[in-house]
């Protein structure tokens, strides 16, 4: 049995009229008598009762369209909802992230816009170790990356900045070169152990310049675990200036670092070649979306009392 005789047994059900079923149905009434006979056939049941004047439901046609309309609504739901998949209204995108991408606000105004465009398209977001974010959207495990460049991407990845920032020194409140607001040079921190982050562009910068490599280098992971290393003394660290708005640890603070400006861009990372319609659809809403700039705002955060 096809969905088209379900779609003929109906019209005669709700109309009870041959006639009227099957001028709403667009075929003749001798077609639609012969359709109805063959399911009942197919069957093996008796669906109507018919006379000269009247067409009636039997109690095995009336259980029967109950039933049948309950599967046409079922395959018209997964019908709209292959429909709606399609064009990327249904359907999940998996986001990886580096914590500084929460800190400037980016992957929030990225989320929160998309979730409003596609409310029926779910959203994964998952933080992640920033070396591995590359090869997880390459291996389809994360669709979408917002990660601090510079980054080695694969020629199957594309990017999109966005958000311009600088690095700035981030150091105990305590230290020598904590006080006052000038500018520290590189050649001041020989010497000094360093805290690095994961994106260790801003730190191999400050020892090209200064001449030197530092005597001790820790790893402690992320951002928040770098700078809680610094508040308890344990080095200096470069870190990006989008944290100096939004960490306030005790016994830290935040100095300008001098000469050119390091810059640093957080960028959404993603497939070239996306199949999936719902991940395109987040693809294209970034790619509309123009970088914005950390204001090179340096604070002085709490002190230990």
């Amino acid at each position: 049995m096809e969905l088209r005789h379900m779609r003929y047994f109906l019209a005669v059900a709700e109309e009870l009229h041959f006639a009227r079923a099957a001028e709403r149905l667009g075929i003749a009434p001798p077609t639609l008598s012969v359709q109805i006979q063959q399911v009942e056939r197919q069957m093996q049941v008796q669906l109507f009762v018919r006379t000269k004047r009247s067409v009636a439901l039997t109690p095995a046609g009336e259980m029967f369209a109950q039933q049948a309309r309950a599967v046409l609504a079922q395959f018209d739901q997964a019908l709209n909802s292959g429909r709606r998949a399609g064009r990327g209204e249904l359907g999940r995108v998996e986001i990886g992230y580096v914590g500084s991408a929460v800190f400037g606000g980016v992957l929030q105004r990225q989320v929160s816009a998309f979730r409003q465009d596609w409310p029926d398209t779910e959203v994964q977001v998952r933080e992640w170790e920033m070396d591995n974010l590359s090869d997880a959207v390459q291996q389809g495990r994360v669709d979408i990356a917002f990660v601090r460049l510079p980054l080695a991407l694969a020629p199957s990845l594309r990017s999109h900045v966005l958000l311009r920032d600088r690095f700035c020194l981030a150091l105990a409140a305590d230290h020598p070169l904590a006080a006052g607001t000038a500018p520290i040079r590189a050649r001041a921190l020989a010497g000094e152990a360093f805290v690095v982050p994961e994106q260790e562009l801003g730190s191999r910068e400050i020892y090209r310049r200064g001449g030197f490599t530092p005597p001790v280098e820790r790893r402690p992971g992320s951002l928040l675990a770098v700078l809680a290393e610094v508040s308890l003394g344990a080095g200096v660290a470069v870190v990006p200036s989008v944290v100096t708005g939004v960490i306030d640890l005790p016994n830290v603070v935040y100095r300008p670092l001098a000469g050119a400006a390091i810059g640093s861009e957080v960028a959404a990372v993603f497939r070239r070649f996306e199949r999936s319609p719902a991940v395109r659809n987040m693809i294209a809403a970034i790619g509309k979306s123009a970088p914005l700039a950390v204001a090179s705002v340096v604070g002085q955060a709490r002190q230990v009392t």
